[in-house]
């Protein structure tokens, strides 16, 4: 049995669609399970570039089976516009692409509701992409979303898209919005994509889990990171969804006995996208030289990212939340050029020295790194794929990562091309990707 799981480490953007991308040609499906399409994975090709936003990179991979699981909230327009972009690419979307009938379907309405709410008086903006991720995974919970299922059933679905766009339009008077709806346009719209993607629903639990008893091996793929969880991130500047490990099973409908190992990717540095703590962010032009260097702008959205150097404490909370068996590191080209490079190995909070990541948003805003510097290497990095080949003072730092946090660094990204990897030699992960 081999079935792994492939999430962010951090606060996302790691770079796990080329990790997932690279690996996947290992696997029989690859299989998404949270998140919708405000999560972008970015992967190079040779000359051409895709981003992907709900379909699993797998898809890339020909012959590969790509899975949209049931914890996903589903845009069917974006979907679509998706699909038609990959098969203009010549990369066959039809009978590769497996939706499951389970997934919840957002609306235009979601939109709304989550732009009104980012933009309400008094509120602490969370920095969302406001393409109504959040509203939608609220309906799932409130039992009153729409699903996959219903779409395809024009009964079912006519009669629970009244109600739930009723709701929507008395939310809207109530709070004097006044964004105009196309609701009879949305739903002929939804009916015509409905039919588009019908071949493609299936139950994905079932289809996965009898994958698995025939021996065939699944990649699940997270979006976002560990510290945008729901639960174990830095709630309320989180994502809606669970973007830890144990996403997986809920989202995809496979048993955690079924799971073989979890890889945790990471950048060599650290970013984050929107509001919320960051504790070794760098404000200075250190922070920006890490940001044009790794052309830190947002796959989805073109935001700039905030950078900071590499957090130890946080990387061994996400890693006792998910159990990380190895960790991919990526970018670590980007720190070619710095004479020192500082980590951070704890924080200070008041006159204490602490390693444990606070509960509250506030606390977490007090807290000052404690940085120990490691000696850069000021040789390029850039498309070595080769372990040994890495200068000494790079593998020192790696090797310092791996001490710090616990956990094996099994496989370095230097550059966005598929052959611009390094697996470590007799590292676990060279074990779980054979």
């Amino acid at each position: 049995m081999r079935n792994i799981i492939i999430l962010g480490a951090q606060w996302g953007d790691e770079g796990k669609g080329k990790i997932v991308d690279v690996f996947s040609e290992k696997f029989d499906i690859v299989a998404r399970y949270q998140g919708g399409h405000n999560a972008g994975h970015t992967v190079f090709i040779g000359d051409r570039k895709f981003v992907l936003k709900l379909i699993p990179s797998g898809i890339l991979r020909p012959g590969k089976q790509a899975v949209i699981g049931n914890g996903l909230v589903i845009d069917p327009a974006a979907l679509v516009a998706e699909m038609d972009s990959l098969e203009k690419a010549g990369l066959p979307v039809s009978g590769n692409l497996f939706i499951s009938n389970r997934a919840h379907v957002l609306f235009p309405a979601h939109r709304m509701m989550e732009k009104m709410s980012e933009a309400r008086p008094g509120r602490v903006s969370i920095g969302t992409t406001s393409r109504g991720i959040g509203p939608c995974y609220e309906d799932k919970t409130a039992r009153r979303g729409i699903r996959v299922a219903e779409l395809l059933d024009p009964e079912t679905f006519r009669a629970k898209y009244d109600a739930v766009m009723e709701e929507k339009i008395a939310i809207a008077k109530a709070l004097d919005i006044s964004e105009e709806l196309d609701l009879a346009g949305v739903y002929r719209e939804y009916e015509r994509i409905a039919e588009r993607i019908r071949p493609m629903v299936c139950d994905t639990a079932v289809l996965l889990n009898d994958a698995i008893r025939q021996g065939k091996s699944v990649l699940f793929e997270g979006a976002q990171g560990t510290m945008l969880d729901i639960d174990h991130g830095t709630y309320p500047f989180v994502t809606s969804s669970s973007a830890s490990a144990g996403g997986a099973c809920t989202g995809t409908g496979v048993a955690p006995t079924r799971i073989s190992a979890v890889i945790g990717v990471s950048k060599a540095y650290i970013t984050r996208v929107g509001g919320g703590p960051f504790p070794t962010e760098v404000l200075d032009g250190a922070g920006d030289r890490i940001r044009q260097r790794g052309n830190e702008f947002g796959s989805v959205t073109g935001r700039p990212r905030r950078c900071g150097w590499f957090d130890i404490p946080l990387l061994r909370y996400t890693a006792a939340i998910n159990g990380f068996d190895s960790l991919v590191v990526t970018k670590l080209d980007v720190l070619d050029e710095f004479d020192n490079i500082p980590v951070c190995v704890a924080y200070r909070s008041g006159k204490k020295e602490i390693t444990a990541i606070p509960p509250t948003v506030a606390e977490m805003q007090q807290l000052e790194p404690v940085y120990e510097c490691l000696p850069g290497w000021k040789v390029s990095t850039f498309g070595i794929s080769s372990y040994e080949q890495l200068p000494a003072a790079a593998r020192e730092y790696l090797e310092f990562l791996e001490n710090r946090t616990g956990v094996e660094v099994g496989c370095i990204s230097t550059g966005p091309e598929r052959n611009q990897t390094i697996v470590k030699p007799g590292s676990r992960f060279q074990d779980l990707v054979r």
